[in-house]
């Protein structure tokens, strides 16, 4: 008995030291979270927001894209009052780190036949001043309504980035409907928990399918408050590192397996320091 709680105590030391190799890749992004306090389903207050924001601090992350909702008759927070606790979250998380910790602003809009004109009448905010959109679909959206609304986006000279892709009933049953999709011009993302398995099995599998295939751009933490979907970008990370790299080596000799988590290394960077590099870039 002692020896089988030896071997889960060092399966437990082994994990903590692999997790905290991946905290030393600094430079993370997380680009979809509700850390703005007071303004949606997210932090409830500064003090939370403050935590949370630490937590990714500590896991890694130096960038992060507040995207608070919007979506009609549920939550339509004014500008004026985002713009608000934007600046002074700003200024309260200078203290966090080395002050080294950059926050920008955007939203994670819901999709509406009036998107657009929200976008181009300022009501709205695309993502740190740029042209990406995060947009939000509901589960029973069918694919024609999904493909008008991101064709319109482009139209428009939006690029939509489509939020936590493995939520939509259209999407789950079609990794081909998102290859499309992608094809026209726009980006997908998943939530860090569902690539570590906190949403289900299901979630989960279908995450490794778009990351096997090549088609998931972009990884945000989708993180709300203290107790309820906090932010794991780190966990997320490590995952992705180990799994992505060590799978690959499993049907390899064993000497190629430092090159496999080499891979695991890259594709971290590719998705969350990369690819969301391109979104703050001036």
């Amino acid at each position: 008995m002692t020896g089988l709680y030896n071997s889960h105590e060092r399966k437990h030391r082994d994990t903590a030291k692999r997790n905290e190799r991946i905290v030393l890749m600094k430079g993370l992004y997380d680009i979809h979270c509700h850390i703005l306090p007071g303004v949606d389903d997210g932090a409830r207050n500064m003090e939370e927001s403050l935590w949370m924001l630490s937590k990714e601090y500590k896991e890694g992350v130096r960038h992060v894209i507040l995207t608070p909702h919007f979506r009609y008759e549920m939550f339509e927070p004014h500008m004026n009052i985002v713009t608000r606790q934007f600046m002074q979250l700003r200024r309260e998380a200078i203290k966090i780190g080395q002050g080294d910790l950059q926050l920008y602003l955007g939203c994670e809009l819901h999709s509406s036949m009036d998107m657009v004109e929200c976008l181009k009448k300022g009501r709205r905010l695309t993502l740190a001043g740029s042209r990406y959109v995060l947009v939000e679909f509901s589960n029973s959206d069918e694919k024609s309504y999904i493909e008008e609304r991101v064709r319109s986006l482009l139209m428009n000279g939006s690029i939509p980035i489509i939020a936590h892709a493995e939520r939509y009933k259209a999407t789950r049953s079609d990794i081909r409907f998102l290859e499309e999709l992608r094809e026209a011009g726009a980006y997908i993302q998943i939530n860090a928990d569902t690539i570590s398995g906190e949403s289900g099995f299901g979630a989960k599998l279908f995450a490794k399918k778009l990351m096997k295939q090549g088609i998931l751009d972009f990884v945000g933490s989708d993180g709300h408050r203290q107790n309820e979907r906090i932010p794991q970008i780190g966990k997320c990370a490590a995952k992705i590192y180990f799994l992505y790299g060590e799978e690959k080596a499993l049907v390899k000799k064993y000497s190629q397996m430092a090159v496999e988590k080499i891979m695991g290394k890259e594709y971290v960077k590719k998705i969350l320091i990369d690819n969301p590099g391109k979104i703050t870039e001036r």
